[in-house]
């Protein structure tokens, strides 16, 4: 995406990152270029939502909008700075990833579903990197929004190493967290960018095995 850090990074503490601000980078959040719906706000009831960070969010999200979700949106999870900018994460100093916000309907598609789009579509075996981008914002994670969704991805996760095992392919270094890490929005040139931008950069990173669906 243009921005990477080099060398080892430094380990980000609450004390050591970037300060932030108190108020959103994107206070109003205009509506999703594609599917219509608020990109900012309350799950409406009998959905859920998922946060899945695996490289650049840009191409990530159109994943997301196109497998049938409610809504998308792109932002920051996983440090300690209070409504980071887009360059502040690039840094390194925030402790963030780049993570894409799911809105769900479950009888539609599945958490399962959205974990083996996730697994699929990019290289979970790679640290700090997927394909020519390198960083800690480009790290593998999933944040978990209820405990049922932290054990179905402790499971994907483990269904997918042994197809990887069996391949001869690397250990997945994606972190699985558990409820309770806020999710901030990106700055609103980042929101559905690969629709305002349709021939913008698109990460492709994958294993190209295919993942399991926990049940």
């Amino acid at each position: 995406m243009g921005f990477l850090q080099f060398g080892q990074p430094p380990t980000i503490t609450a004390d050591n990152a970037l300060p932030g601000r108190s108020v959103p980078v994107l206070p109003n959040p205009a509506p999703h270029t594609v599917l219509g719906t608020p990109i900012d706000g309350p799950v409406p009831d009998g959905m859920e939502e998922a946060f899945l960070a695996l490289g650049c969010y840009w191409g990530a999200e159109k994943i997301f909008w196109e497998l049938g979700a409610y809504t998308t949106s792109v932002g920051f999870m996983g440090g300690f700075t209070e409504n980071p900018t887009y360059m502040e994460v690039c840094t390194g100093m925030t402790g963030h990833t780049e993570t894409v916000r799911v809105v769900f309907d479950p009888n539609k598609i599945s958490y399962g579903e959205i974990l083996q789009a996730f697994f699929e579509s990019h290289d979970p075996t790679t640290l700090n990197r997927q394909g020519n981008d390198r960083g800690t914002q480009y790290r593998s994670a999933i944040f978990a929004s209820t405990d049922e969704q932290y054990e179905t991805a402790l499971r994907t996760r483990e269904l997918y190493q042994e197809v990887l095992d069996g391949a001869g392919r690397d250990t997945i270094v994606t972190e699985v967290n558990k409820p309770g890490q806020t999710y901030f929005l990106a700055e609103d040139e980042h929101q559905q960018y690969l629709d305002k931008n349709p021939f913008g950069y698109n990460c492709h990173a994958r294993t190209g095995l295919a993942c399991p669906v926990a049940r």
